[in-house]
């Protein structure tokens, strides 16, 4: 696994988690473009946002203005700050980058629930 994810659990309505994603220096500078996406249970794959190496952000609708895409680039590391989380905020997240060829992170659980 070449991007490593973590930071996933079990929160109530209403909280918060920050998901990192990590690699090496090699591959995070190869990265273009990194992207959070997720799967609910019986649902397909989808975009959740996306961060440029410009630190450009765009994001799916139902997240925008509750979900950060940020990186750190001497971390070698790029985060998903989810507030106000709900229960359809529920699926496996999965960091992903584009540059020379594609990365996928392993997935992390998010749970949310009472």
């Amino acid at each position: 696994v070449q991007l490593q994810a973590s930071g996933g659990g079990l929160v109530q309505p209403g909280g918060s988690l920050r998901l990192s994603c990590a690699a090496s220096e090699s591959i995070f500078s190869s990265i273009n473009t990194f992207a959070w996406f997720r799967q609910a249970p019986g649902k397909q794959r989808e975009l959740v946002g996306r961060i440029y190496r410009s630190g450009a952000t765009n994001y799916e609708d139902s997240v925008t203005d509750r979900f950060t895409i940020s990186r750190d680039n001497a971390k070698n590391t790029v985060y998903l700050q989810m507030n106000s989380l709900n229960t359809e905020d529920t699926a496996v997240y999965y960091c992903y980058g584009r540059g020379v060829r594609d990365y996928w992170g392993q997935g992390t659980q998010v749970t949310v629930s009472s």
